[in-house]
Parts: structure tokens; C-alpha cells; sequence
């Protein structure tokens, strides 16, 4: 009995263990959405959902977490350092996959009621990058579908996309972003068909 016991307890503990691996690791390939799916099929439903809810395309989703994170759930800017070697705080609040600022996360979930989100979950990561873009849409009129001027506004904030053309740094992440999403968008078709015919879970 007390062998049974333990086997059983043995099983519990590497089933938690594997589901916890499998939805906190990285992906095997960031750079392909097909594969970014096929790895984390759970991730294409909260994608679709998110879709669905605020209309920011899956393509654009994964664009802005691609450049944001590389999609790290654990992901941080980089300590900054003094004399450039002693570690220093970090630049800003940023974490997970969207790197969504601690201030700006409260905000989408004052807005959205969803008190129990979490800046290292997917679903809760994409589902405030679909909030986030909607709002851009309203209040600055860029188009959902528009990576690179939408790229900006999430980079800088609402207050300071109009002065966006002054920072080139921020150009030529939204160009990458642009690029990421048109490079989703075609793996996508490709895959699309198969993606929406599987009704069990991967994680």
C-alpha cells in the first residue's frame, strides 16, 4: 500500500512537473508561428480569443511579444551598471512576455476587471496586448492591423507617440516589428486550417 502511495505520489509530483515546464518554457522556434503553435497549441486558443475580443490580429500579437521578450515568460530589461561593472537597478518595471510596466498593468486591469492577472501568462499577456492596441486605436487612430505604428505607440506610450520621428532607435524596432508580423501572418495561412481543426490541448 504504502509502495502504491508513493508511486502515486511520484507521478502527481512529474505530471505537475511537466506541465509546469511546458508552460513556462521557451519554444523551440520563436521565429515561426506555425511552430510557436504546434509547441503550444493552448497558446493559439487564448490568441484566437484575444482576436476575437479586441480584433488585434494573432500575427501582430506575436510581433510585439516576439520583440518585446522573445517570448521569455520571466523576461526583464537588463540591470543597468555603474562604472560598467557593478549591477544596478533596472531601467523600468517590465516583465514577462508583453513587458508591460507595473503602472500600465494596473491600468488594464482597473479597465478590464481582470484582478488576477498575471504579467507571466500568456493568455493575460496577450489579452492586455489586445487592450492595449484597441486603446491605441481609439485614442491615437491607428489601425489594429498597423504593426509599426502600433509597435511605436506600445514602445512610448500614448503621451509621447507623437514625438516618435525624433527617436530613431524606437523606427527601427517597429521596422523589425513590421517585418515579424508580415513574416507570422504568411506562416500562418499556411497552417491556419490545421490549427482550427484540432480540438484537444498541447501545451
Amino acid at each position: 500500500m504504502k509502495k502504491q502511495n508513493l508511486n502515486l505520489s511520484n507521478f502527481l509530483i512529474f505530471f505537475f512537473l511537466l506541465i509546469l515546464s511546458s508552460c513556462s518554457s521557451i519554444p523551440k522556434n520563436t521565429a515561426d508561428g506555425c511552430s510557436i503553435f504546434s509547441d503550444r497549441y493552448l497558446w493559439y486558443k487564448h490568441s484566437k480569443k484575444t482576436e476575437k475580443k479586441w480584433g488585434t490580429p494573432i500575427h501582430i500579437q506575436l510581433a510585439i511579444i516576439k520583440m518585446e521578450s522573445d517570448f521569455n515568460w520571466l523576461a526583464k530589461p537588463k540591470r543597468k551598471k555603474i562604472f560598467k561593472i557593478i549591477p544596478y537597478k533596472r531601467p523600468s518595471s517590465s516583465l514577462g512576455y508583453s513587458q508591460a510596466v507595473k503602472g500600465t498593468w494596473k491600468q488594464y486591469k482597473n479597465e478590464t476587471g481582470n484582478k488576477l492577472a498575471v504579467r507571466t501568462r500568456f493568455k493575460d499577456s496577450v489579452d492586455f496586448i489586445g487592450w492595449y492596441t484597441n486603446k491605441t486605436e481609439k485614442l491615437l487612430k491607428i489601425s489594429k492591423k498597423d504593426a509599426f505604428k502600433q509597435y511605436i505607440a506600445y514602445h512610448e506610450g500614448w503621451g509621447n507617440y507623437k514625438n516618435y520621428k525624433k527617436n530613431q532607435k524606437v523606427i527601427i524596432l517597429a521596422k523589425k516589428v513590421k517585418k515579424y508580423s508580415e513574416r507570422y501572418k504568411a506562416q500562418l495561412k499556411k497552417c491556419g486550417k490545421s490549427l482550427n481543426r484540432k480540438k484537444y490541448l498541447i501545451f
